[in-house]
């Protein structure tokens, strides 16, 4: 009978854990809510021509999208941890299929915008998805198996401008939205058959005291705190390149049609392997030296990317490096702090992206404007000294780390 009793819960355990077949849908679906946010930066140029739009405004569009994503990572990624997971996402992608639709039939910028705005919103849904996948996972696999959700995302963010720009030339960017939806209301379907239900572990509390145990986490949680200001910077980083690089491609005299720019983010897919990879490190338990060699390429990046009016080349070398630096630091981080708080991996997932999200925010509109001051060049400096501000905060945090440790191995040896 014990010995049945322990087949029994194995079993249990086993259908219960995260399978690869179940990994993937949830990467596939998360890169394409994900997209939701990035189709706008190939379309800049064409949205601003249609709506009368100066270069140094049509970055708002980009901002207002990451200012309500930030808004759902608060509000709206937490009730993963009270309500059925598996609802949650459904419903949410419903209404985002709706808002895709709105936005693809906007006859006027505020109305695109508005449209945008809770596309943006609900585009949390990505981070439901993580925080799922990374509850249904083993401890041991647990940063393997975000790593593939992750690349998933990273696809996604990449195949969106690739789609974009495409569909932009052929049939303009109204098409990108309405492909989008249609997209999401196939998922919808797909995931009502394979995601499983799971009990919450939190339900007893309420909507207002969850956002509030969101905000303490801040200050309880020191990784979450030096993480989530990793995040920011690097994803500052990552959007001060794609905000701005649609701008000197499109213009005189490369004047390149948005397919060939779309085409760019393919080159980045090299993130996307960098992700998984980086997890695995994080499992095993160097996710600081991942962190630390992955800012290094970071900065690096930016040398071949100042190079852009030289080759071509140039820019793609510098495209991969950036993307594969930016994952693999978002994936350890994710790993790292996913550790300390099990049972609310919603409410830190929100609790992160939120640094993400101001962190794309300020790149988007920072890049534009600096852009139509200084040129590519003002662009490139601005994004190398983002991230050489990661690699000093990783370097201060490591060294903070290691004084810490010094003092607790000397006040062992005085109590021996």
């Amino acid at each position: 009978m014990h010995t049945s009793h322990q087949h029994l819960q194995a079993s249990n355990q086993k259908k219960e854990g995260m399978t690869s077949a179940l990994a993937w849908v949830i990467a596939v679906c998360s890169g394409l809510s994900v997209a939701n946010i990035y189709y706008a930066q190939p379309l800049l140029d064409s949205i601003a021509l249609e709506f009368g739009l100066s270069t140094a405004s049509i970055g708002s569009v980009i901002t207002v999208t990451q200012i309500c994503y930030a808004l759902g990572l608060l509000l709206l990624v937490p009730l993963g941890d009270i309500v059925d997971r598996r609802k949650l996402i459904i419903i949410q992608m419903l209404f985002s299929a709706l808002a895709l639709i709105f936005a693809a039939a906007s006859d006027s910028y505020p109305l695109l915008l508005i449209g945008l705005a809770i596309v943006g919103l609900l585009a949390v849904i990505t981070q439901t998805f993580v925080a799922y996948a990374a509850h249904l996972s083993a401890d041991s696999e647990r940063g393997t198996m975000v790593g593939r959700v992750t690349s998933g995302i990273v696809i996604g963010i990449l195949l969106a401008r690739t789609v974009a720009g495409s569909m932009n030339d052929w049939l303009g960017w109204r098409s990108v939205y309405l492909l989008s939806a249609s997209l999401t209301l196939i998922s919808i379907l797909v995931l009502i058959r394979i995601l499983p239900h799971r009990p919450v572990t939190d339900n007893k509390i309420s909507y207002f005291q969850l956002l509030g145990s969101t905000l303490r986490l801040y200050t309880s949680l020191r990784v979450l705190r030096v993480r989530g200001l990793l995040a920011m910077l690097i994803f500052m980083a990552f959007s001060i390149l794609w905000t701005a690089m649609v701008l000197p491609l499109s213009a005189p005299p490369l004047s390149l049609s948005h397919t060939f720019i779309g085409a760019f983010g393919l080159a980045g897919a090299a993130g996307a392997l960098a992700a998984a990879k980086a997890g695995k490190q994080a499992d095993r338990g160097y996710g600081q030296v991942t962190t630390g060699v992955s800012l290094v390429i970071l900065i690096l990046s930016w040398i071949p990317i100042g190079l852009l009016h030289t080759s071509l080349w140039f820019l793609i070398l510098g495209v991969i490096l950036l993307d594969l630096a930016v994952q693999a630091v978002h994936v350890t981080n994710q790993s790292l702090i996913y550790q300390v708080r099990p049972e609310a991996q919603s409410r830190l997932t929100a609790s992160y992206m939120i640094f993400y999200s101001i962190g794309s925010a300020v790149g988007s509109i920072t890049s534009t404007h600096v852009y139509a001051w200084s040129g590519w060049t003002g662009v490139c400096w601005l994004g190398a000294a983002v991230s050489t501000a990661a690699l000093l905060l990783w370097i201060v945090d490591r060294q903070f780390d290691r004084s810490l440790q010094s003092r607790v191995n000397h006040n062992h040896r005085n109590n021996m």
